[in-house]
Formats: C-alpha cells, sequence, structure tokens
C-alpha cells in the first residue's frame, strides 16, 4: 500500500542524553538501552557512525525515541539544527508497508526525496545485533525530520523486557503540531504520507492514519491513529498553558495508558487536566508535552 498507515514514533531531542533519560524515567517509562545510531548520508553512500545516539519507550503501538549527541566529533545528522531552535519534539515517523512503492507516489507527487535513506543501530551491544530501518524523509521539512519509516527487524527492537512501563503506557495516538500556515504544513504532511487532511475542532487541519496490524510493532493492532495541525491560538485550548517557542513547533503527544491513568495517577507528577487527560508540562519532559490518554 502506497500511503502512511500508523504513527510510528515521535522523537524528543537534546542536547545531552542523560537529564532527558531521567526526566522520562520519572514519568513512569521504562526504557531501552543507549544506542549509538549509523547511516547512509546518501542513498548510494556507505553506512558510517553517527554522533548520535538514542534510549526509547517501546510501547504496544508506537515508541517515543530519546535522541541526543553523544559525540559532537561525528556526523549529527541534523540533530544539531533541530535542537538550536529548540529541545523537544523534532521527529514524526509515520509507518508503511512497502518503502519502495511510497518512494515512488512521493516522486510522482514532485517531492524531491533522492531516494531510500537507511538507518542502523546496535541493539544492547555496540557489537550486538543491529536493527534496520527504511526511511524516507520529506527533504528539508520546516517542522523537523518528518518521514515514512519501515522497521526491517521489529523484533528486535520491541522485545517484552522494555515493553513494561510503571506509567501502564500502551499506545502512541498523536503528535499534536502548532504552524503559523496550518494549511501549507498540512499540505506538506499530506504529500509525504498520502493521505487527506480533515479540518480539526480546535482550529486548524489533521491527518488520521486507518492503522494496520504489526506496522507499528510486532504487536500493534489495527489503531486510528492522529497528526494534529493547529493554528497558533489554539494551542491553549489543547495544551493549556504552553507555549510555542518558535514556529512551527511539535508541542506534545498523546499517549494512551491501558488501566484508565491509575498509575499515572499514582506518580506524583504535577499533572494538568487537559481535553485528551492528563497532561505533564513540557518543562517535565524535555520540551515536550506529554498527555496520558485513558
Amino acid at each position: 500500500m502506497s500511503s502512511a498507515l500508523a504513527l510510528d514514533h515521535v522523537g524528543v531531542c537534546a542536547q545531552t542524553l542523560a537529564p532527558l533519560v531521567a526526566a522520562y524515567e520519572r514519568l513512569g517509562f521504562s526504557l531501552s538501552p543507549v544506542a549509538r545510531q549509523s547511516g547512509c548520508r546518501t542513498p548510494e553512500g556507505p553506512v558510517e557512525p553517527f554522533g548520535t545516539g538514542n534510549r526509547c519507550a517501546f510501547l504496544r503501538h508506537g515508541y517515543v525515541e530519546l535522541l541526543a549527541i553523544l559525540d559532537p566529533a561525528l556526523y549529527d545528522n541534523q540533530l544539531g539544527r533541530f535542537i538550536g531552535r529548540y529541545e523537544g519534539l523534532h521527529i514524526l515517523a509515520l509507518g508503511v508497508a512497502d518503502e519502495q512503492a511510497n518512494l515512488a507516489r512521493m516522486r510522482q507527487a514532485g517531492i524531491p526525496i533522492p531516494g531510500i535513506a537507511w538507518l542502523e543501530r546496535p541493539v544492547d551491544a555496540p557489537d550486538g545485533p543491529r536493527a534496520k530501518f527504511a526511511r524516507l524523509p520529506f527533504p528539508d521539512a520546516p517542522e523537523g525530520r518528518i518521514q515514512l519509516i519501515r522497521h526491517l527487524t521489529p523484533e528486535l527492537i520491541w522485545q517484552p523486557r522494555w515493553m513494561d512501563h510503571p506509567n501502564r503506557a500502551d499506545a502512541l495516538l498523536a503528535l499534536i503540531m502548532v504552524s503559523a500556515n496550518p494549511a501549507e504544513t498540512a499540505t506538506r504532511l499530506s504529500r509525504l504520507c498520502g493521505l487527506p487532511f480533515l479540518p480539526d475542532p480546535a482550529g486548524g487541519f489533521q491527518i488520521r492514519l486507518p492503522g494496520a496490524a504489526g506496522v507499528a510493532g510486532p504487536q500493534a493492532p489495527v489503531l486510528e491513529t492522529v497528526v494534529r495541525i493547529l493554528e497558533a491560538d489554539a494551542l491553549g485550548t489543547v495544551l493549556p498553558g504552553v507555549v510555542a517557542p518558535t514556529l512551527p513547533f511539535m508541542a506534545g503527544m498523546v499517549i494512551r495508558t491501558d488501566d484508565g491513568n491509575a498509575a499515572v495517577r499514582g506518580l506524583a507528577l504535577p499533572l494538568v487536566e487537559v481535553p485528551d487527560g492528563l497532561m505533564v508540562p513540557p518543562a517535565l519532559a524535555g520540551g515536550a508535552a506529554v498527555v496520558f490518554a485513558p
């Protein structure tokens, strides 16, 4: 199928990894070990080590990536440019089942994409098995790294030992961004994913991803997920108290829990009631609002 199917993951980016990890552990997430990234700078180029690395919170559907610069002497894959704008959410990845079909569709839509961008990283240890990914990033998108992705080795990263979270999180439901020109941003995302955009009731637009079993994780069910592109004035309605440091701005994520947020309420966090559930303010979550939905 030549369109995006599911919200695969979002990425929170920072200069250093340790404070980001500490923040998300306080939020009740269990995180995978540190993994150094490598990849090809061009579709035909060799695989080389990057200066970036991550730890991740893997959910039954999707995951949250915590990404930082581990070695400033190596290629940072644009991460320095992203965090130069602000520390917080900069990565939106939408899951696909066929990268070649989506590459052909994107080229037919006039997107100047050179080809598939390959990425890999070790699992568990530097000399351990390597998780591999096929990526289709929208070139030079002002919103950040927005991309389509297919996991070539999903069983290596969605491991049960990393999916048991004290906060009972089990699915990534939504990414919320704000734009000075929501129609322009929605058009760009629509071209990337091959799906239409619709009006958002808060003001702006949204793209609804239909879901597909196994696309956003080996155990992922068919689950509709959404990307919301809001007008600047609507941000305070959806995420009260959150202020955009610049535009465009990936402001927050919505994560479902499987116990009606009972465990989240027991974490002694300063939670804010919002339309979708309970929000942890960006100051406590690496610059990104985290909303837990029952």
